[in-house]
């Protein structure tokens, strides 16, 4: 029997742990996707508690306490501090302690239990990682320990070297990408990097709001967009100009070098300039669209951004293929992103080509990360980025890492697979976190544990030479140098 996840987890041959120990784990990490807070950094925080470090905004997690049975106030909130006691005798039952009155402790005891019971899940994996590399625990998180692990977590992250900075700086983290809105003003990525703080902090351009005009609150969104920009938005042609003008804000003043994208449902038809301004008209009046009107009009923005992204060599992800929301009740109750999304089963191959063909036709098609959420599609996608790319870019167009419900060992193990099947597995920009935890870096380690199982399976079973030299090269390409030089341009 294997020790429960030693230095030689999830590496399976002498190959695999040679590529791992000497080449990936010691590597940066340029974390290019997640939706961490540049305020909290900037003002580098200590977490009171483990529960409002792994709890307080991990849908993930969110999803597994509800799935246990645990109630929704164990499960987001209401969020308290560690030491405010609540009702006598309301703590869990599971876990004795001095402060099992209090909110954070009783929802820590309850993920506790439920970790426990998260066999084959790689929240167990990913809890356990975190537990090693932040805390140097190795016991494992369970209802009889969690006593015990709340009190050495808690007294680590009291100190001022498990500030929010410093966890970072603790897994080697170079460079990190937030989510942000065109709205946003970048306040505190701008005073990170006029501080000079060591990790570069950058925005990412999310404009989703901007292109899903069927939404209920279109005409609000553009008023506050309208606002950020310093004009009204009274026709497509403004909307346009305020869209760049902010792409610009936030390569100027935050270092943009990404764009993110979610398609939802539906992805592109084509449409000109005047029909979408046709459309724009009869939505601001308060008519209903269609479908094919949500559509032609995404088609339209989409495409126009896109080209702006080549201009400025911005690379543009897509993320495809979530349903979200699926709860209204629950809607209703807390509000997006809060766990109850799915993945989502439509066919979009036809879309997807004419809309990355509406935009190389003119060859301004941008750099381009194309993520699926149903592994179905890994082999749609995978050819697809065959179909785009152009020097003098070395994997223009990726095969994006497995996301969200793909982010498992299955997952990225088929990921890997199709993508060194349909494409080539040495350009890759490897992976990302995706995530809104500051604790969730060592799914890097994950990755690359991963990754290097899988090509040291593949040497040793002889399909490709043991040149341990050029396959460290690569390993530690796909773990950093490639997501580098692909967004900056910079060799290391």
């Amino acid at each position: 029997m294997k020790e429960f996840m030693n230095e030689d987890f999830l590496l399976t041959t002498e190959t695999a742990r040679r590529l791992y120990h000497d080449y990936a784990e010691t590597m940066p990490i340029f974390d290019f996707h997640n939706h961490l807070s540049a305020q909290e950094i900037y003002e580098d925080i200590n977490f009171s508690n483990i529960t409002q470090a792994w709890l307080y905004g991990d849908h993930y997690k969110w999803r597994a306490m509800r799935t246990y049975g645990f109630p929704e106030e164990l499960v987001t909130g209401p969020k308290g501090d560690s030491r405010t006691p609540e009702t006598p005798g309301s703590n869990h039952p599971g876990c004795n302690h001095s402060d099992a009155g209090s909110m954070d402790y009783r929802r820590f005891s309850a993920w506790a239990e439920t970790i426990e019971n998260s066999i084959g899940n790689p929240l167990y994996h990913w809890t356990h990682l975190e537990l090693q590399r932040y805390f140097g625990i190795t016991e494992p998180l369970s209802s009889k320990t969690c006593d015990k692990l709340w009190d050495a977590c808690n007294e680590k992250l009291s100190r001022p070297e498990f500030s929010v900075r410093n966890l970072l700086k603790m897994q080697n983290v170079k460079a990190l990408c937030t989510t942000n809105d065109p709205c946003e003003d970048l306040e505190y990525h701008r005073k990170l990097r006029e501080e000079g703080f060591s990790v570069r902090v950058l925005p990412t351009f999310r404009p989703d709001k901007a292109y899903l005009i069927g939404k209920e609150d279109y005409p609000a969104y553009l008023a506050a967009l309208g606002k950020a920009w310093g004009y009204p938005i009274n026709s497509l042609s403004d909307l346009k100009e305020a869209l760049v003008s902010r792409l610009d804000y936030f390569i100027r003043e935050g270092g943009c070098l990404l764009s993110d994208h979610s398609l939802e449902g539906a992805l592109f038809a084509p449409s000109t300039d005047e029909e979408a301004q046709e459309i724009f008209e009869r939505r601001m009046a308060g008519a209903a669209l269609t479908a094919d009107d949500r559509r032609r009009f995404q088609g339209n923005l989409l495409t126009f951004l896109g080209k702006q992204y080549a201009a400025r060599n911005i690379a543009m992800q897509l993320h495809i293929g979530a349903l979200r929301s699926n709860s209204s009740r629950m809607l209703q109750k807390l509000g997006p992103d809060t766990g109850f999304d799915s993945v989502d089963d439509f066919c979009y191959a036809g879309e997807l080509s004419a809309l990355l063909d509406s935009m190389d036709r003119t060859d301004e098609l941008p750099k381009t990360i194309l993520y699926c959420l149903n592994q179905r599609d890994y082999e749609m996608l995978a050819s697809m980025c065959g179909n785009f790319q152009s020097a003098p870019h070395r994997g223009k167009i990726q095969f994006g890492t497995a996301w969200w419900f793909c982010d498992n060992k299955r997952g990225m193990e088929a990921q890997l697979d199709v993508l060194a099947n349909l494409s080539l597995l040495p350009v890759s920009i490897g992976m990302l976190t995706d995530s809104r935890s500051f604790l969730s870096f060592p799914r890097h380690e994950y990755y690359r544990r991963i990754l290097c199982n899988k090509i040291g399976c593949w040497v040793e079973d002889g399909e490709y030479p043991c040149h341990m030299e050029f396959l460290g090269k690569m390993v530690q390409n796909i773990c950093y140098h490639n997501a580098l030089k692909y967004l900056t341009g910079a060799d290391a």
